[in-house]
């Protein structure tokens, strides 16, 4: 049982290691930065939020993220905005420039990840899932 659970971190450390790095050539042709993409994720799955949410949510300092989304304005993928209820809080909105990136990267990935799943039966792409997602959802609880 130790053995297989050692088989199982080891393997899924390896592949999350290769997704990575092509992760990173694919967000090289695309001028983004993996915190850039990781804040792009955050901000369009959970909303727009404040510098401080996403300083939270990503586990960098302040100044980090302030720094993150100053480039990331330049580059118009995002745009600080007021908050409509209160004046005197400012949001972080993506710009269609920033959905359309991460959705080109994503795409990208996932032809990447079916280049590779090429060889595995119906079957098998249908267990991994399953079992991946079981994984998930333990995990998640």
């Amino acid at each position: 049982m130790v053995e297989q659970v050692t088989d199982i971190e080891k393997y899924l450390r390896k592949i999350d290691h290769i997704i990575r790095k092509e992760g990173r050539l694919i967000l090289n042709d695309f001028n983004i930065t993996v915190p850039q993409f990781t804040a792009l994720q955050i901000l369009i799955n959970d909303g727009n939020m404040t510098i401080g949410k996403l300083s939270q949510k990503t586990a960098l300092a302040y100044s980090t993220i302030t720094d993150l989304i100053d480039r990331m304005e330049k580059s118009e993928l995002v745009i600080r905005k007021k908050d409509d209820k209160d004046k005197r809080v400012v949001r972080i909105e993506v710009l269609p420039k920033g959905f359309e990136i991460l959705e080109k990267v994503l795409e990208r990935r996932r032809e990447f990840l079916k280049s590779k799943l090429n060889d595995f039966s119906t079957e098998e792409k249908e267990m991994l899932n399953k079992v991946l997602r079981r994984l998930y959802d333990v995990m998640n609880q």
